[in-house]
């Protein structure tokens, strides 16, 4: 590009000394760029919402144009620009690409006021940009064209007239401008109209000028080829590029030269774009646009009368720099003179290139705005890339081109460009506003891209390519999530103002420990034999067998089963080597499975499969509620065999199935599902009463035991368990229990669970193991006692030296135990002897189960009533009779705590219950039993108390979940694919079927939070202090180093607050809305997660046009708005059917990305 000393015509060069570039972002970088190479000063102009834009800090000096203008208007007022380039001393303006790039006024205003326009002259300009003119012009100059209309269409009949005449499709287009934008696809009548309007919108904002129409042609490949034209006439191609892989008209992806493109076919095209050229005396840089037919015939289209966005990868394969050249041929220099002959340029390998835009391809391209938190490029041999925006901190405004990066890789042949593509994209890591790369990486990879012929429907023609693997920006997740603890407090509620200390339980020593080399177990017997023959060897067992409820129901009862899979996971591969003499742990179901996403914002299924993997030698043990399985009602009963697949599949062993009634049909669905999933079933007695006290008048005796013992045998258990959630079983009791059914039952193994409220427990469970128990459940000894299950440690040293020997190192349980005792510290705020210090004996009067009494402990501490807390006892008592005596258990205990409290609230009697029934607000918990829809206790519910409850409404006749109708598992997938994208499993499928909102929140805050579980224990409960430097541990091989530095002051004008991090040695800023703050500030409303009718805005822009108002019927997909933003406009559709409830914006208003649109009920 520089000229050749000696050949030139001195007199006819005027050299240029300053140059303006009249645009904005990475095209006017490029310019200033090439500038400055030719010792030439460059002037940016920026408008007022690019203040803080790159492109003004890289030119010599720069100048606010456009004020109170409009975003784009500011770079489309010629004379502004005019007399700024006059009044700073220009000598030439550079218009880039889009804006003024086009427009023949503008190059004419330049050229009245006695400054060079780098590009073609005002003339041609006119003709190449008039679409309909550059028709007419290829026509005469012996070119094939696409049937289209020969003027501008100004009317719809215009446009009727023309489909009529050569059909659909046809595809409407702006007379000047290009980009996609103005552009239409239209297939049948119905949608011209409106796509007419539409075209015409956008082609009038971008580029104030009208339409016209031509016939579409389909599944065409898209060429163009790079001219340059000098002031002697000289015409020369720079080959061709392919640039069929487009979306909405855009490119995204370009190659040079066109791949598997026939080289007769070439020549002709390039012979064809000189034609054009030669035939107006076409001067400066420009494209020849041409579409092919799957014949190879070939159709102009367009001439591009500036630079392309794609030059960039002309410039690699040939070596001339383009837009050099373009400066220098508006100094007058020839081709010649610069050294571009035709036989001069020549092809060198294969160059791509990538748009990397600010736009989410899994939601239709929607682009995104906000400031950029990280940017990490991918760079290296090969690689160029031209940019603006892309640095940590850039704002990305809604007012523009969503344009970040354009990536360019050059190697020898397309093969080995697209492999320097795939990496360089890999490299980059993007935070803060979604890009399309994930979309990019599919596209360099596909087989038809790499190996085949492209064209322009390749993104249609290729659905695979959105399914992208999504970034998983886990460290800035994180972050974020520690910055709202920081800024907001905790995001699970701490009952207690105890704080967790800093610091991690010391783990006992470990050696070679891992899941590979783990000893036997009682597991691997399991899976060699199956269910039965594990419960023959558990009776031929010699000695007392150990399920460990450390980790589950222990924390439950200790710890409002707050206890994290982190702390679980870190001891885990100590247990599996130490104490692979137990015959379970019970680590999964009951409560775990809601408080894990609900206040641990951690997967269950996750947890499952991470100890399964660090525990492979000890059977796992869960706790299934029958047909409620792990919820609090009844499902259906596909619901129930579903799950017990799935958690079988996933790593469970051993289901405890019981009823919160005992009742025996919900029972049977439980057992029945365990034994189809290939679990091991162990169908529990809920054990209630005193079968030791002969003179207690009650329905719950040892008979009623006996016969439901029997049930259980019938239906096919493999293990029998007496299930004492209260701590009722009195040593008495449970020789006498354990012992009849030893003698019905001589082959079962019977397992006995209690929970040691009374202080009575571990009495018990060598009573039970006396009489022929083959398995009792305990807890370490510092998870052990009060509410929890009695102390392993007590259990090993009684049993020592006698014919029940657990042979069990108690010195290895006191290794367990240091751990535990530090890592309830961690859980203070939630520790239950805050408010409870000591057990209760008078459980065998209120029959309160263990984890139910510490949750009712502590609300009535944290509502001031403490020392009133016998009130609560005494009403649970009152409520328990009201009800004809139930099991209480999990939900029915629920029922009736609520029903004590509503009593203590209210201050009603049992008498003021039974006599005002039918008219007291009841708890909707009690509403359902009565329903029946958790089963029916021995005797059903006592009358008229019930049909007062129900106040004339049906109760459910037998098992409830026989007839609720079956869940359609696709199309519940489906709602959640739609919502929280393709990530779902069928383990996401079966948390929503049994906990729907639930569920989503959990998912909603994964999404937003990431894998909050990786932190520790007291960062992710209180977050971190400042200057705290820790670790987290994603992955092996992947540990971030954080550092919080600082929380910054209240931004008014935003409610929000700057947090400073440190992350692996590099600043990291994260914003975040001060919600204290927020309450007393004005801001539009957001759209409402997770409901279906609460419309929010896809993206920041401004409100175009609201198609419905306030009580309108509307239909799911009907038009509710358009939003324009980024040049783009975006029909906003309903999501359900309903009626319009509130319109929240006008025509108009700016919104923000969420902001509530529309709400429909």
């Amino acid at each position: 590009t520089h000229p050749h000393t000696g050949s030139t015509n001195v007199a006819s060069v005027e050299p240029i000394n300053k140059v303006m570039v009249a645009n904005r972002g990475e095209i006017a970088i490029r310019v200033f760029r090439a500038c400055t190479e030719l010792g030439i000063r460059t002037v940016a102009v920026y408008s007022e919402q690019d203040t803080q834009h790159m492109h003004r800090q890289k030119a010599d000096e720069s100048y606010l144009i456009g004020k109170g203008l409009a975003p784009v208007d500011a770079y489309l007022h010629i004379p502004e620009i005019i007399a700024t380039a006059k009044e700073v001393g220009v000598d030439a303006i550079h218009p880039g690409y889009g804006f003024l790039s086009e427009r023949s006024d503008f190059a004419q205003a330049c050229v009245d006021a006695g400054i060079k326009f780098i590009g073609p002259s005002p003339g041609i300009v006119q003709k190449m940009g008039d679409k309909v003119a550059a028709r007419q012009i290829a026509i005469a100059a012996g070119v094939p064209v696409i049937p289209g209309t020969d003027e501008p269409v100004t009317s719809l009949d215009e446009a009727e007239a023309f489909v009529q005449k050569y059909g659909f499709p046809v595809i409407f287009k702006a007379a000047y401008g290009g980009g996609g934008r103005g552009m239409r696809f239209v297939n049948n009548m119905a949608e011209l109209g409106d796509n007419f309007n539409r075209a015409v919108s956008e082609a009038e904002k971008a580029f104030g000028e009208s339409m016209f129409i031509e016939r579409y042609l389909e599944g065409p490949r898209h060429i163009e080829v790079q001219i340059l034209g000098d002031k002697a006439g000289n015409i020369v191609h720079l080959y061709e590029r392919d640039c069929s892989i487009q979306r909405r008209y855009q490119k995204l992806v370009e190659l040079a030269p066109a791949f598997n493109l026939p080289i007769g076919l070439r020549r002709i095209l390039a012979d064809d774009a000189l034609k054009i050229a030669k035939y107006v005396g076409y001067q400066n840089a420009g494209t020849v646009e041409f579409l092919l037919d799957p014949q190879g015939r070939h159709y102009f289209i367009e001439v591009n009368s500036r630079l392309q966005v794609e030059h960039t990868i002309t410039e690699q394969i040939t070596g001339v720099d383009l837009v050099q050249s373009q400066i220098r041929l508006a100094e007058g220099y020839t081709l010649p003179e610069l050294g571009l002959g035709q036989e001069q340029i020549q092809v060198n390998g294969c160059a791509i290139q990538c748009r990397v835009t600010t736009e989410d391809p899994a939601h239709d391209f929607r682009p995104d705005t906000g400031r950029i938190e990280v940017f990490r490029s991918g760079e290296g041999m090969g690689i160029r890339l031209d940019s603006a925006s892309a640095f940590a901190g850039a704002i990305i405004s809604p007012h523009y081109d969503s344009l970040l990066v354009k990536v360019i890789s050059h190697a020898a042949d397309m093969p080995s460009a697209a492999r320097k593509m795939h990496r360089a994209l890999r490299e980059f890591r993007i935070r803060g506003v979604k890009t399309n790369i994930p979309f990019l990486l599919n596209v360099i990879q596909n087989d038809t891209f790499l190996h085949g012929t492209i064209t322009t429907q390749f993104i249609d023609n290729n659905p695979q390519l959105f399914q992208m693997q999504p970034s998983q920006n886990r460290a800035g997740r994180l972050m974020y999530y520690l910055a709202e603890v920081m800024v907001n407090g905790p995001s699970t509620p701490l009952p207690t103002t105890s704080k967790p200390p800093y610091f991690e339980p010391e783990l006992p020593p470990l050696f070679a420990e891992s899941p590979t080399n783990a000893p036997t177990g009682w597991r691997n017997l399991l899976l060699e034999g199956g269910p039965e023959e594990f419960a023959r060897a558990i009776r031929e067992h010699k000695g007392l067998l150990l399920t460990d409820t450390t980790m589950r129901d222990a924390h439950q009862s200790l710890l409002a089963t707050r206890v994290r899979t982190y702390d679980l996971e870190r001891i885990a591969p100590f247990v599996s080597h130490h104490l692979n003499g137990l015959l379970s742990i019970e680590n999964w179901g009951g409560a775990t499975f809601d408080v894990a996403m609900r206040f641990l914002h951690e997967c269950p299924w996750s947890r499952l499969r991470a100890l399964r993997e660090l525990i492979p030698n000890i059977p796992f043990q869960m706790l299934l509620r029958g047909a409620n399985g792990v919820g609090y009602t009844t499902y259906p009963d596909n619901v129930v065999r579903k799950f017990c697949e799935l958690a079988v599949r996933n790593g469970m062993d051993i289901f405890r199935v019981f009823d919160s009634m005992n009742y025996l049909p919900n029972l049977q669905l439980g057992m029945e599902a365990v034994g189809d999933a290939g679990g091991v079933i162990e169908g529990a007695i809920s054990y209630t009463g005193d079968v030791s006290d002969p003179t207690r008048v009650t329905k719950y005796d040892l008979k009623y035991y006996l016969e439901l013992a029997d049930e259980l045998v019938k239906i096919g258990t493999h293990i029998l368990c007496i299930k004492d959630m209260a701590g009722l079983l009195k040593p008495q009791a449970a020789k006498i229990l354990v012992g009849e059914i030893r003698e019905r039952h001589p082959d079962i193994p019977i397992h006995v669970h209690t929970h040691d409220t009374s202080g009575a427990g571990v009495a018990s469970m060598l009573a039970a193991a006396e009489a022929g128990a083959d398995i009792v459940d305990g807890a370490i000894d510092s998870m052990s006692g009060m509410t929890s299950q009695p102390s392993i440690g007590a259990l090993v040293t009684s049993c020592e030296r006698t014919p029940h020997d657990t042979d069990t190192l108690v010195e290895t349980l006191q290794l367990q135990l240091n751990y535990w005792e530090q890592a309830r510290h961690l859980y203070a705020p939630f520790e239950c002897t805050v408010t409870m210090k000591s057990g209760d004996s008078s459980v065998f009067k209120h029959e309160i189960p263990g984890g139910q009494y510490t949750n009712l402990h502590f609300q009535a501490h944290s509502m001031g009533l403490g020392n009133q807390f016998f009130k609560i006892k005494d009403k649970y008592i009152e409520a328990n009779k009201l009800f004809g005596d139930l099991v209480k258990v999990t939900p029915s205990s629920k029922v009736v705590g609520d029903m004590a409290q509503f009593m203590v609230q209210n201050d009603l009697s049992a008498d003021d219950v039974l006599e005002r029934a039918d008219e007291l607000s009841l708890p909707q918990s009690v509403i359902d039993m009565m329903k029946g829809l958790i089963g029916y206790p021995p005797g059903g519910f006592p009358e008229p108390l019930r049909s007062k409850i129900l106040r004339g409404e049906s109760p459910i006749e037998g098992r409830p979940g026989a007839s609720m109708p079956p869940v359609d598992f696709d199309s519940l997938k489906q709602e959640l694919v739609e919502e929280h994208g393709n990530s779902i499993t069928e383990e996401d499928v079966m948390s929503a079927a049994m906990y729907p909102k639930v569920t989503g929140d959990f998912l909603r805050h994964h999404a937003q939070y990431g894998p909050v579980d990786k932190l520790d224990t007291p960062r992710f409960l209180i977050g971190p202090k400042i200057a705290d430097e820790f670790k987290v541990t994603l992955e092996p091989g992947k540990t971030l180093h954080i550092k919080p530095l600082a929380i910054g002051d209240l931004k008014p004008e935003t409610g929000e607050r700057e947090v400073f991090m440190e992350l692996n040695g590099q600043i990291r800023t994260i914003l975040v809305k001060d919600k204290e703050a927020m309450k007393e500030m004005q801001f539009h409303p957001k759209a409402t997660p997770g409901v279906k009718g609460s419309v929010g805005c896809p993206m920041p822009g401004d409100i175009l046009e609201v198609k419905v108002k306030v009580g309108d019927e509307v239909t799911k997909g009907e038009p509710l708005l358009v939003v324009s933003a980024m040049k783009m406009e975006l029909v906003v559709a309903a999501t359900m059917d309903g009626t319009v409830k509130s319109v929240a914006v006008q025509k108009g208003s700016p919104v923000e990305g969420d902001d509530l649109l529309v709400e429909i009920e």
